[in-house]
């Protein structure tokens, strides 16, 4: 896989920012506070086979592995600068974690493999199309009865949080931010057939409202 999707945007939008973006998620997003509300909501099980979708630096990925050390944790994200970033985390942190490249439009897993698939700040990358091809790759890769848990930008709670997240849409590009603001990835999500479509929480930050999204694969097709 490659970075030269036509839609690809790096983590701050900008190559050479990727260095900071630790620090500016620790600072300006309450990311300790959302992620683990998507941990818990993800309710991981002994022996769970899951995937964190669009990793990162794998700030998620390690969370999650240090919350449930018995599951098999993978990573995959498309930006190889970033991922080597995520090795050193896991090296400093001794949790051991498997870090994959690919694009979330192509998933490279066979159909079924995951029980979980977790995601957190991908979305808003992601035009239209791609948002759309990215929920079928992810239905594809989780077992029947397999979870997607997200936590992007949704629909702003009021007019300030609505301000604020326009220092995200100048930042991300507003074509690809759009779906989020209009409340859409519900709708998206369950037209690749996920059920039990649901929004389970929202957390106001200092540039916008966090969502946090659950959907499940049918048992049966």
């Amino acid at each position: 896989m490659t970075t030269t999707e036509p839609d690809y945007v790096p983590a701050l939008a900008y190559d050479r920012l990727t260095p900071l973006y630790d620090g500016v998620m620790r600072w300006t997003m309450r990311e300790k506070t959302f992620k683990n509300r998507l941990i818990e909501q993800a309710s991981m099980l002994r022996g769970h086979r899951v995937l964190d979708l669009g990793c990162g630096t794998a700030t998620l990925t390690l969370m999650v592995k240090s919350a449930h050390p018995e599951a098999e944790i993978v990573g995959l994200d498309g930006d190889p600068k970033v991922l080597a970033l995520a090795q050193a985390k896991a090296d400093r942190q001794g949790l051991e974690i498997q870090l994959d490249q690919g694009l979330s439009t192509d998933l490279p897993y066979e159909d079924g493999e995951f029980d979980r698939v977790v995601t957190s700040l991908l979305f808003h990358h992601l035009t239209s199309d791609s948002k759309v091809r990215t929920m079928h790759e992810v239905f594809r890769v989780l077992k029947p009865g397999g979870e997607l848990h997200v936590a992007d930008f949704g629909k702003p709670q009021n007019s300030i949080m609505r301000a604020l997240f326009y220092l995200v849409q100048l930042l991300d590009g507003f074509e690809t931010t759009r779906d989020n603001v209009r409340g859409a990835l519900p709708a998206l999500i369950a037209a690749a057939g996920f059920e039990a479509v649901e929004r389970r929480d929202e957390i106001a930050t200092p540039v916008g409202t966090i969502t946090l999204y659950a959907a499940r694969r049918p048992e049966v097709m």
